[in-house]
C-alpha cells in the first residue's frame, strides 16, 4: 500500500483508503443512549472527555459535559466523573448532530424530514425555540453560535454566512474547498477547517485571528473538531490502515499541532490538565 503520510516524532500518519472510510464513518456515528450509559470505573476528575464515539464533547462550566446521541434523538449530559446527569431533547430532537453550550442553553443541530434547524434547549431540556436553516445551508450539523446570538453556517455556495433572524451576512474573507468543511465555535469566534487547504479562526466579526495550512495529508479522514473547558482545540482522525483513531491538540493561539494520542480502536478520548491525550476508559469510553 502506498502511504500518504505526515511524520511527527511519535507517530506516522497513514491516510485512510476509500475502502475503509465508510466503515470508519459508520463507527463514528454509532452512538446511542444505551451505549453511553455503560461502563466501569471512571478516571479521576483531572481528566475530561473530548471525544466520545468519535463525536466532540461540549463542556458546560467546570463540571458538566454533553454529547449528542443521534440514534436516540437526544443530548446526554455527564458530570465530572462520568456519571450521566440527564438525557435531554427526547421527543424534540429528530436527528441531532453537533451541540454548543451558550449561557444557560444548549444549541443543537437537527434535521427533521430533510429540513435543517438549530434547536435551542434550556438546561432542563425544555424547548426554547427552533431556528430554521432551510434554504440557507446544506450542512446543518456544522455551525457555530457567536456571542451576540448569530449562527454561522456554510452557505449554499460554500462561503460562511451569519444568520441573525431574517438577515444573512456573508463573511468577507473565507476559504472554499472541494470537500465538506468543519465549523465549531471556539473562544467566542468561529473555527473553520477546510480539508486539504487551511484551518482559520475568525472573530465574531468575520475577521481572521489566525490561519494555518492544513497539517494532514490530502486524504486524511479528519472527522470532528472540538474545544475543551480550558479553551484548547482538539481534532479526531481515523487511520484506515489499522482501523484506529488518533486525537490531536492544536494551540488556540496559532493552530499548531502540539500533542497527539496513541492510536485507539475506539473514537473516545480524554485530555488532562496539562493537555496530554489518552484513550477513554470506564464510563467515559462511550462504547
Amino acid at each position: 500500500m502506498t502511504h500518504s503520510t505526515i511524520c511527527w516524532a511519535r507517530h506516522w500518519w497513514s491516510s485512510p483508503s476509500a475502502e475503509h472510510r465508510g466503515s470508519l464513518r459508520r463507527g463514528l456515528l454509532a452512538v446511542g443512549v444505551v451505549a453511553l450509559l455503560t461502563g466501569c470505573d471512571a478516571p479521576t476528575a483531572t481528566f475530561e472527555p473530548i471525544f466520545l464515539g468519535g463525536r466532540a464533547v461540549e463542556p458546560s462550566g467546570d463540571s458538566l459535559f454533553a454529547v449528542t446521541a443521534r440514534d436516540a434523538g437526544a443530548v446526554v449530559v455527564y458530570d465530572a466523573v462520568g456519571r450521566v446527569r440527564d438525557t435531554l431533547g427526547m421527543g424534540i430532537l429528530h436527528n441531532p448532530g453537533r451541540l454548543q453550550a451558550v449561557g444557560a442553553d444548549w444549541y443543537v443541530s437537527d434535521v427533521d424530514s430533510g429540513k435543517p434547524s438549530i434547536v435551542v434547549l434550556a438546561h432542563d431540556g425544555s424547548l426554547v425555540r427552533r431556528i430554521s436553516l432551510e434554504g440557507r445551508t446544506n450542512r446543518a450539523h456544522q455551525f457555530a453560535v457567536l456571542p451576540d446570538g448569530g449562527i454561522v453556517v456554510e452557505g449554499l455556495d460554500g462561503r460562511l454566512v451569519t444568520v441573525r433572524g431574517d438577515s444573512v451576512e456573508t463573511f468577507a474573507v473565507v476559504e472554499l474547498g472541494n470537500r465538506p468543511s468543519l465549523i465549531v465555535g471556539v473562544s467566542g469566534g468561529v473555527l473553520h477547517a477546510v480539508p486539504d487547504k487551511t484551518i482559520t479562526l475568525y472573530n465574531g466579526f468575520g475577521h481572521i485571528r489566525w490561519r494555518t495550512d492544513w497539517p494532514w495529508a490530502e486524504t486524511a479522514f479528519v472527522s470532528d473538531i472540538g474545544e475543551d473547558s480550558r479553551g484548547r482545540i482538539h481534532v479526531i482522525a481515523g487511520v484506515a490502515q489499522s482501523d484506529t483513531f488518533i486525537a490531536y491538540s492544536m494551540t488556540p493561539g496559532e493552530g499548531e499541532v502540539v500533542r497527539w494520542s496513541d492510536p485507539a480502536v475506539e473514537g473516545s478520548f480524554l485530555v488532562d490538565r496539562l493537555g496530554e491525550i489518552v484513550e477513554a476508559r470506564g464510563r467515559w469510553a462511550g462504547q
